[in-house]
């Protein structure tokens, strides 16, 4: 899980704007049916969102 504190720093954001981007984003993943948790997202589903990177299963 990613925080909002390292979602700030690697974004050079400022707090209150990542708890705003985590609050949409888990809003995106409890509409499709995912448990989430305040202040924490997948970071899976970050580096997807924000750097369009997916996670490869070898």
């Amino acid at each position: 899980m990613i925080t909002a504190e390292e979602v700030a720093e690697s974004m050079g954001i400022s707090l209150g704007y990542a708890y705003k981007l985590l609050r949409k984003l888990n809003k995106e993943l409890a509409d499709q049916g995912y448990v989430t948790v305040a202040g924490k997202i997948p970071r899976a589903f970050w580096e997807k969102k924000f750097y369009g990177y997916s996670q490869i299963a070898m």
